[in-house]
């Protein structure tokens, strides 16, 4: 495994970490301006990770897989940063500390308008993503060091599709409440 996919993995233990320290610091130590502080740290591990990639592209690396990933973690992160942390904070309350409401499960047309939003997410995600892929494919300007990039936005397009199709199903078919009583 090469150095960006280690730092990959490195940024993505940072955010989660960032994000207990900031829910610790907010709800169990009672500092909640200091806990938002951490929490607010989340797009300062993404912007050490696109700096990293960046200069490592610069510096003549051939562009890898790990480097494409480094992008769509990016665009990710950042479409989905606030609602992961929402996640996150909604079931700290409820179960660490007891004093949050039950996380809610969606289901019904509820469960499917909540479906069409995540994907929405996930185009912002891939406009995030492929554009830094398509920038570091223009700045390295060299086919055959940035295949791995353009792959990675093939096969991202085709996942992109596969979850409208998936988000779009609930529609046709939503999910039902399990009957806990039978």
């Amino acid at each position: 495994m090469n150095h960006i996919a280690w730092i990959i993995i490195a940024c993505e233990i940072a955010f989660w970490v960032v994000i207990a320290i900031g829910l610790v610091t907010r709800y169990v130590l009672k500092q909640n301006k200091l806990g938002l502080i951490f929490l607010a740290l989340t797009p300062v591990i993404d912007l050490i990770l696109l700096v990293i990639t960046g200069i490592d592209l610069y510096g003549g690396a051939e562009a890898t897989t790990a480097h494409a990933i480094a992008a769509v973690y990016i665009g990710v992160s950042i479409a989905f940063g606030k609602s992961m942390i929402e996640w996150a904070d909604e079931r700290f309350q409820y179960y660490v500390t007891k004093e949050g409401p039950k996380p809610l499960k969606r289901f019904g047309m509820n469960h499917a308008k909540h479906s069409l939003k995540g994907w929405l997410k996930h185009v912002l995600a891939y406009l995030i993503g492929a554009g830094l892929l398509a920038g570091m494919i223009y700045v390295v300007n060299d086919p055959s060091r940035t295949e791995a990039l353009s792959g990675m936005v093939k096969i991202w397009s085709i996942v992109l599709g596969i979850d409208l199709i998936i988000a779009i199903s609930y529609f046709i078919s939503p999910r039902k409440e399990k009957n806990v009583n039978q």
